[in-house]
């Protein structure tokens, strides 16, 4: 499904993607009782994009690995932390149409999912470079990217072709809540690491006529996500959507970002106990998986909101980024070092 396309077919004819996904994700309606009383909450599963590997990113990867393949690229190269759910999942979707991968990964702090994803990767071949602010770039450029017939993904998959992904995804949830699927939220709670996804939720939403606001939930960084960051990206995709198609509108974006940034807990990939707490909460009344780096935050400001406010907080709807598809490797340190960077062995020990 490209509901993109089908709206505004002179952007479909501009904005070639590959079908990765299984579109549209579904939503789900949920009763969620709390100490103050009983909320009505809706789920959009993008933990269902792909029987692969799903997540929002597969989203952005149907355009950006359509881009790669149309410049002529064998190799597909892009950035992440060592548990980087977009390094894995570009890994395994440019493995799945025949593309050679390269992943620039730095450290960040330990969680349980990082000696799986490395094993993961091993068993894809990706090639796998150590990378940071400790380490010179240049010299890694020149060795992994000249001569190599690369297409560079920036990390996250952000930038305003990858963004496209979740204008889509905007729309699509538009037409969900126009067929009666569920209510019109009031809020919707999305992680915000690289602020791609939320940026072309925002346009697309826009684009529909759908008032709800999008509280985007600040999981990275400054400089990787902040509020600037995301506003600059959703004026630069707007723009260029604008040429492309006169006939595409999504004003009034601005009024609908509430950037929260008080859920952070210290840093990326760091835990407090309202994350572990709303993690807990969500499997046992959601019956959804989540994680303490992206989603159980997001999912943390919006229990916070429901507690606070009672019942001036209308219905809500809760973005599930998070891929749900089990990885067929265990987290056992492997035998060799075969495919893994001396440095990141170190995630292995516990």
């Amino acid at each position: 499904m490209d509901i993109l396309a089908e709206t505004y077919p002179l952007l479909g004819s501009r904005l070639p993607k590959l079908a990765l996904a299984e579109l549209p994700t579904p939503v789900t309606k949920h009763r969620l009782s709390l100490a103050t009383g009983s909320y009505n909450v809706a789920v959009k599963h993008d933990e269902a994009t792909s029987p692969l590997y799903g997540g929002n990113k597969v989203r952005k990867l149907e355009y950006l690995l359509q881009r790669a393949i149309d410049r002529g690229a064998t190799r597909v190269a892009t950035f992440g932390a060592v548990g980087s759910n977009h390094a894995l999942a570009t890994a395994m979707h440019a493995r799945s149409i025949g593309l050679n991968c390269t992943c620039f990964l730095g450290h960040q702090r330990h969680t349980p999912k990082i000696p799986i994803t490395l094993n993961m990767h091993r068993e894809l071949g990706t090639e796998i470079v150590r990378f940071g602010h400790d380490v010179n770039p240049l010299p890694l450029f020149r060795r992994y990217l000249q001569n190599r017939n690369v297409w560079v993904i920036p990390a996250g998959g952000t930038c305003w072709l990858g963004s496209i992904g979740f204008v889509n995804a905007g729309l699509e949830l538009a037409n969900q809540i126009a067929t009666g699927l569920i209510p019109k939220p009031m809020r919707i709670y999305m992680a915000a690491g690289t602020t791609g996804s939320v940026a072309g939720l925002a346009l697309g939403l826009a684009a529909a006529g759908l008032e709800s606001e999008i509280h985007a939930v600040q999981v990275a960084d400054d400089p990787f996500g902040s509020e600037k960051k995301l506003h600059r990206l959703v004026a630069k995709m707007q723009s260029i959507l604008v040429r492309m198609d006169p006939s595409f509108a999504a004003d009034g974006w601005q009024d609908r970002l509430i950037w929260r940034d008080n859920f952070l807990a210290g840093g990326y990939a760091r835990v407090d106990d309202e994350t572990v707490n709303a993690v807990r909460l969500a499997a046992d009344q959601l019956d959804l998986e989540l994680e303490t780096t992206y989603t159980g935050k997001a999912m943390a400001a919006l229990l916070q909101d429901l507690l606070a406010r009672r019942d001036r907080v209308g219905p809500c709807l809760f973005w599930n980024t998070f891929n749900a598809q089990p990885l067929p490797v265990s987290a056992d340190r492997p035998a060799t070092r075969t495919g893994i960077a001396d440095a990141f062995l170190r995630y292995y020990e516990g």
